[in-house]
């Protein structure tokens, strides 16, 4: 089956309705994973043309998730850090992401930042999707162009959320 950005969404949108729960967030993880080994879908989603690092490519009236376009044309790194409030599930279609999963050791309190340490490391590759629920700390770091369609649980844009530093040995 090919996926349009249209069908894909309105798919997602059903799933979530249906569940919006961890469980419904798996079943849109793994036609997420299918999606992105669909040529059309990641040429009309992610192509060449497109050099947006973070671009809302859709959000949902009435569930509030977004869908995102990231084209990272270089290296890059980000702290850890979860969603705040919200959800996210990461795929790749392009490249490679290492990403580290995080325990906190010590929560964020009075502006300082919370503390964490190392929970397992994995590299996602073509096809790779992988769901974060409210709290899950993760890092993704990247050494060369990549390109990956990520969801929120809402739009992230103006959600302040917590700090995080690897704790110290």
């Amino acid at each position: 089956m090919s996926y349009s950005l249209e069908s894909f969404a309105a798919e997602c949108h059903d799933i979530l309705t249906a569940d919006p729960g961890p469980s419904g967030r798996e079943e849109v993880r793994k036609i997420l994973s299918k999606a992105l080994n669909d040529d059309g879908f990641v040429a009309e989603t992610l192509g060449p043309d497109n050099t947006t690092e973070r671009q809302v490519i859709y959000e949902d009236p009435d569930l509030g998730f977004c869908i995102l376009a990231h084209v990272n044309l270089g290296a890059k790194a980000s702290p850890p850090h979860d969603h705040g409030p919200a959800w996210a599930i990461y795929g790749q279609a392009k490249g490679v992401t290492e990403m580290s999963e995080w325990d906190c050791v010590k929560p964020p309190k009075d502006g300082l930042p919370g503390e964490v340490k190392l929970k397992k490391q994995y590299d996602m590759t073509r096809g790779s999707a992988y769901v974060y629920n409210e709290g899950d700390l993760h890092s993704p770091r990247r050494t060369e162009e990549t390109r990956l369609i990520r969801f929120e649980g809402q739009n992230m844009d103006n959600v302040q959320r917590d700090a995080y530093v690897i704790a110290a040995s």
